[in-house]
């Protein structure tokens, strides 16, 4: 099941994907070292002659090659690319981007890392024996798209006669999380396992595993019927091949409508609109309908509970509730597996997951959740029988589940007993990637937001709005020369749907509204009638009054401009917040360890300590509004007052007034960079502070200067990638795009601009 809308993923073109996967680096993963490698004695550490000590170790014991090399953490996805989603058999080559991207999910949900192997036969013994002679190079197997039925004897062989966990997610997956999802569903509509009758639509290797998984939960065998593209599998057939044969019930059933008769669950794994809403209405009372085709369902999810309003349903896909989706289960399936460096993934492991997944649902829904897809009342229900992809939850929940199932039934060897430390280190790993901004475009796309860019001649203003109202964020708004903006359209084979493209010179009784407005604003501060008139006929100004007069949600502007002269407009026209006496301007850095955010790295050169405080209190707001819990370190030369002058004084001082003004914020400070970076540091050398075991993510610097030169170290470095300057303190929603921002910046900072100006609403 893709994480990807299916929606979106139609209007997404051809040449971006292309441009996506080749980039600057063709592909989508890569191989980095994780120890030290930059000089003489660690390259003879690494390799030769000092690579012989943990050779021999390994040789002399083998268990030793999980603490010496990556193969604890180190997952294969391995295909003959013959069953690929919605592809088909294209071929092992052809098959290599959705080996790797399904890598990179690994990598991102669980922090697990992945060679692709893509092998290039259809014969099993082939591809057993091959997978069987690399395996000691993996601590698991992830098998991926093989048809049915190969892909049985595959995994069963290779269960058998290897020592790791292997797992083909295209049968279990599914399964897991459907499983879960009956479960809840069950509950909900009051009706007990042994009791229901259920119909499959499609009898391939998700359909065959997802019932045998209902069989161990309850499901009585002869109340399943499964159906393939010839109707219902019955006795009376003599076209079925082994695993079909398990499905034949002794029935006069044999269209999918005569099946459904009286059906109290309906599971589709075939193919869109074959299901229509009679076929709904024969069900019997409260039904579950599970239609899992992708990317349009058995049966459209708005005709389905327009035919009953007692159903309970859910899809493969992001635009409807409950959606099933692989990711899931995997990762944190393998991530316990690996952990407890499991022999097998067995059948009790995966109905831990199955109950893990469904329990998750019932917990409260955590506020980030809630923002993430911008509802306030998620709960247990109809609407909400499994966790959403994005629930941060699942990698303590699922894994730890998973760990135990595997002590539980004797397949681990390395048993976890510290439970809360081991939770901890999951926890941790959830820092990784840019996490942070897809769940930020998860919450723009729930409530998408009028943008307005005022750099609407440009090429990458134009193509980050095409890619902002495709994938539903944002309603871009380009201000420009129609002329010149049709000109960029046909050069780079660019579209227009979903954008709003205004010429300031065509609506001069808005152009003459703004200008008037403005200069009754601003008449007593010195502006002039003339000058009014020559600032509204520039886009910053304009776009700015659009925001002002509700027109639009956010500004976003500067891509060719100085930062003063692109930020002038906004401090004129829409101004700060009621009671904030300094705007200010913060970079978020998506680090690997999680989003770090600086500041002021804009706009005060010399805050004075009531800046200080105020620029602090107004970035935790900031943060929060993006689902961040702010934990905030105000940064010195000294720690403490371990050092006297005017800035350690300054930052001491705004400590100690933030602390008393908001008691609810953790704060402290002043202290030196590295010991807000380093958590171990600071506990070691000051366990008072309560930023111990609360490692910062807000750095608050002095002046402009320090914090201006740290983001940029920081960014050129490549320690993570900036998006700002975002600014607070603004009585609206409006930014500054650096000069010469790339296409995929000025959509983050679309992205947040929407998140804020939807916060603000609220």
């Amino acid at each position: 099941m893709s994480l990807m809308n299916s929606e979106n993923k139609k209007k997404i073109r051809k040449s971006d994907i292309l441009e996506y996967h080749e980039g600057k680096r063709p592909g989508k993963i890569e191989v980095i070292p994780t120890k030290p490698s930059n000089s003489q004695r660690d390259l003879s550490i690494a390799y030769s002659p000092g690579v012989a000590d943990p050779c021999l170790e390994i040789q002399n014991n083998p268990d030793k090659a999980y603490n010496y090399t990556a193969k604890a953490n180190l997952v294969a996805v391995i295909s003959n690319g013959s069953a690929v989603l919605g592809l088909g058999d294209i071929g092992a080559l052809a098959s290599k981007p959705v080996m790797e991207g399904k890598g990179v999910l690994f990598k991102i949900f669980a922090d697990i890392d992945v060679f692709d192997i893509e092998l290039d036969t259809q014969d099993v013994d082939k591809f057993v024996e091959t997978v069987k002679i690399m395996s000691p190079t993996f601590g698991g197997i992830n098998l991926e798209d093989i048809s049915a039925p190969a892909c049985f004897e595959i995994e069963k062989r290779l269960r058998d006669e290897l020592d790791i966990p292997v797992m083909h997610d295209d049968q279990h997956g599914t399964a897991i999380i459907t499983g879960a999802a009956l479960l809840n569903a069950l509950e909900i509509a009051g009706k007990k396992i042994d009791q229901i009758k259920v119909v499959f639509n499609g009898a391939g290797a998700s359909a065959v595993s997802c019932a045998n998984l209902y069989f161990s939960l309850g499901v009585k065998e002869e109340n399943l019927l499964m159906l393939d593209s010839k109707g219902v599998i019955t006795t009376k057939r003599s076209d079925l091949n082994t695993q079909k044969k398990a499905f034949a019930r002794n029935t006069d059933k044999n269209t999918l409508s005569e099946a459904m008769v009286g059906a109290d669950v309906f599971v589709g794994l075939s193919k869109g609109n074959i299901v229509n809403q009679e076929m709904v209405k024969s069900m019997a009372d409260n039904p579950i309908v599970f239609a899992l085709a992708n990317p349009d369902p058995e049966i459209p999810y708005k005709e389905a509970i327009a035919a009953r309003t007692d159903i309970i349903m859910a899809t493969g896909r992001s635009d409807h509730p409950n959606m099933v989706n692989n990711v899931l289960g995997f990762p944190y399936i393998f991530r316990g597996a690996l952990d407890v460096r499991a022999t097998c993934i067995n059948d009790e492991m995966k109905l831990a997951a199955v109950r893990a997944i469904a329990n998750l649902a019932k917990d409260p829904v955590p506020e980030v959740v809630n923002l993430a897809y911008n509802q306030r009342d998620l709960a247990f229900g109809k609407d909400y029988i499994i966790p959403k992809p994005f629930d941060p939850r699942l990698i303590a929940k699922l894994a730890p589940a998973i760990a135990k199932a595997a002590i539980d039934t004797g397949v681990a060897q390395h048993p976890i007993t510290d439970w809360k430390s081991y939770k901890e280190v999951l926890i941790s790993r959830l820092g990784r990637d840019d996490k942070f901004i897809r769940i930020a475009m998860q919450k723009a796309k729930a409530d998408p937001r009028k943008i307005v860019f005022t750099d609407g001649e440009s090429y990458k203003v134009l193509k980050a709005a095409q890619i902002l109202a495709d994938d539903g964020i944002a309603h871009p708004i380009v201000l420009g020369r129609k002329k010149s903006i049709n000109a960029l359209v046909e050069k780079y084979s660019l579209t227009l749907d979903g954008i709003e493209i205004r010429d300031i010179e065509d609506d001069q009784s808005k152009l003459e509204m703004y200008t008037e407005a403005f200069y009754e604003a601003r008449k007593r501060k010195g502006l002039t009638e003339y000058e009014a008139k020559k600032h509204m006929r520039t886009r910053g100004y304009y776009g700015s009054m659009m925001v002002k007069h509700g027109e639009a949600d956010s500004v976003l502007t500067g891509l060719a401009l100085k930062y003063p002269s692109a930020i002038k407009p906004i401090l004129n026209v829409i101004g700060r917040e009621t009671g904030v006496l300094q705007a200010a301007g913060i970079y978020i850095l998506l680090t690997k360890n999680g989003p770090l955010v600086l500041a002021d790295t804009t706009m005060n050169t010399d805050p004075t300590v009531e800046d200080i405080v105020e620029i602090t209190i107004s970035t935790a707001e900031a943060v929060k509004r993006m689902s961040i819990e702010p934990k905030i370190a105000l940064l010195s030369y000294s720690n403490f007052g371990s050092h006297k002058g005017i800035t350690p004084t300054k930052m001491n001082k705004a400590t100690a007034i933030i602390k008393e003004r908001r008691p609810d914020l953790t704060v402290d400070g002043e202290m030196q960079a590295n010991f807000a970076m380093d958590n171990d540091l600071l506990k070691e050398v000051f366990p008072f502070s309560n930023l111990v075991d609360n490692k910062p993510n807000v750095l608050i610097f002095p002046g402009l200067a320090s914090g201006n030169i740290a983001y940029k170290l920081l960014q050129s470095n490549g320690v993570g990638e900036a998006i700002g300057p975002i600014l607070i303190g603004l009585d609206k929603s409006a930014h500054v795009l650096q000069i010469g921002s790339s296409v995929r910046e000025i959509v983050n900072m679309a992205t947040l601009a929407a998140v804020d100006a939807q916060t603000r609403s609220l």
